[in-house]
């Protein structure tokens, strides 16, 4: 029954763990961090990643044109490029280190002990690429509301708004990091049930009623 439980776990755990990496990819390169709509040119939609920025016209043309420097970022979007690339390669290296520690994988059979710290290893860089996917764009979400309710700006001044992408980076930081908590969690379970039992100790031996010890029967005096 408790291997049962472990397999489901795991089988979810991975489920969980690739669909929040695929996600995170897919939200690293994708234009749609920010959305803008013009309203002197409603016909034009900007959008904005972390890569290059990409206006969509109504007629069905989109023009990107990639950012700059990378000095001359922004530090949100400059912080945001290194950790989501840290997140993408986190969730590369779980995959290599959590597949050979499933129970339905055949490598390593014969060593469960090098399958369980694969296992937990796994689920760890995956717990990490989580947390590496949700710091940037909650850090890019954070400014775009200080950006969006500065009252220093005036009205007529276009802001800028939450994009696509900043919703699926949410859901892929949290999968990453479900995930891996399922992973890390069935290989705690292993361990516990793999556990050596306790050696039994014999019960001492039987003692005599004199001191603990059979009296040894003395020689007979010889009678001459």
């Amino acid at each position: 029954m408790a291997g049962s439980w472990r397999a489901k776990a795991q089988a979810g755990g991975m489920l969980l763990a690739l669909l929040g990496w695929v996600s995170s990819c897919v939200t690293t390169f994708v234009p749609l961090w920010k959305s803008l709509s013009l309203d002197l040119n409603e016909l034009e939609v900007w959008t904005m990643g972390l890569w290059q920025v990409c206006i969509a016209r109504e007629e069905g043309a989109v023009e990107c044109r990639a950012h700059g420097s990378f000095l001359a970022l922004p530090p949100a979007l400059r912080v945001s490029r290194l950790l989501m690339c840290l997140s993408n390669g986190l969730g590369l290296l779980g995959c290599l280190l959590a597949a050979p520690g499933l129970e339905g994988w055949r490598a390593c059979e014969d060593k469960p002990g090098l399958k369980r710290r694969l296992l937990l290893a796994g689920g760890a860089a995956f717990g990490t690429a989580g947390m590496a996917t949700l710091a940037p764009v909650s850090w890019v979400a954070y400014n775009t509301v200080l950006d969006f309710w500065d009252d220093t700006v005036p009205d007529i001044v276009p802001r800028w708004e939450f994009g696509e992408a900043t919703f699926l980076g949410w859901f892929a930081g949290a999968f990453l990091a479900a995930g891996g908590l399922l992973l890390a969690c069935s290989a705690r379970s292993a361990r516990t049930e793999t556990l050596p039992a306790p050696a039994c100790r014999q019960p001492p031996a039987a003692q005599g009623p004199a001191g603990g010890h059979h009296p040894h029967p003395k020689t007979a005096d010889l009678v001459i």
